[in-house]
């Protein structure tokens, strides 16, 4: 189980990372990771609609289905089939939104570290000295933990999928798999404080899953960003690495 408080402790979290990029003037920080994030999304949403579209023309070719549909010559065959293929394209895009964040968050990952750290330096009035060595081990291990993730995330959402046929049950299976990309996402968040305060990866799992509710919180409030065209997405990432990081010094990590 979470604790709701720990929930609600990530969402407050966010306001003063508000109020903490304003004071501190980070917003060079904050747009730059935003703007390639929102340019690499709309990249690589063209790509993926734009394929999948050619899969499921492939495939009604390979299985001659878009010839059976014409000589049917029934205008509600002809629209199941349409349907049919716009629910593909469209579970296409929900796997892509659904693994972008791990792509994004492989590639800015020194960025996300730097961001972090300087969070924490700024609040704890000390300075942490750069090392190119400890940078590349951050990229390794940020690459390692976002890759334990999709594995355990992609489990969940398998599970979920056969449950989702279960009738009544599978009605909330959504909401459940909202809850489970949030806490995810979250976690790859707290992780960057965590690793910085020399916790290794099965540490730092232990110590998340202790507190599942502030990496829910966190990634719910990053998911309700994302629903705010553009602004959202170039302001979500940023904002969730310095909220994880803000809220953890409440917390007794070392």
């Amino acid at each position: 189980m979470f604790s709701f408080r720990e929930v609600l402790s990530a969402f407050q979290a966010y306001g003063k990372a508000h109020h903490f990029i304003m004071q501190h003037k980070l917003w060079k920080w904050i747009l730059i990771p935003g703007i390639i994030y929102c340019l690499l999304f709309f990249a690589g949403f063209y790509f993926v609609w734009g394929y999948s579209g050619e899969f499921v023309e492939y495939l009604t070719r390979l299985f001659h289905i878009t010839e059976w549909v014409q000589d049917v010559e029934s205008s509600w065959i002809s629209f199941l089939f349409l349907l049919v293929a716009f629910s593909v394209k469209v579970i296409f895009v929900f796997w892509y939104f659904s693994y972008f964040k791990y792509f994004f968050l492989i590639l800015g990952s020194p960025v996300f570290a730097y961001l972090s750290e300087k969070t924490e330096s700024i609040i704890q009035h000390k300075d942490f000295p750069f090392s190119w060595k400890q940078l590349f081990a951050d990229i390794f291990r940020g690459i390692k933990m976002s890759c334990r993730n999709i594995v355990y995330q992609t489990a969940a959402i398998l599970i979920l999928l056969l449950v989702s046929f279960v009738p009544v049950v599978g009605w909330i299976t959504p909401m459940i798999g909202f809850f489970i990309e949030a806490y995810f996402y979250g976690f790859s968040m707290m992780d960057y404080s965590c690793e910085r305060n020399r916790m290794n990866m099965s540490q730092s799992i232990t110590f998340i899953r202790q507190h599942r509710g502030m990496a829910l919180g966190n990634g719910i409030v990053f998911y309700l960003f994302m629903l705010i065209p553009v602004a959202g997405w170039i302001l979500a990432p940023s904002y969730a690495v310095i909220a994880a990081t803000i809220d953890l010094q409440n917390k007794k990590i070392r």
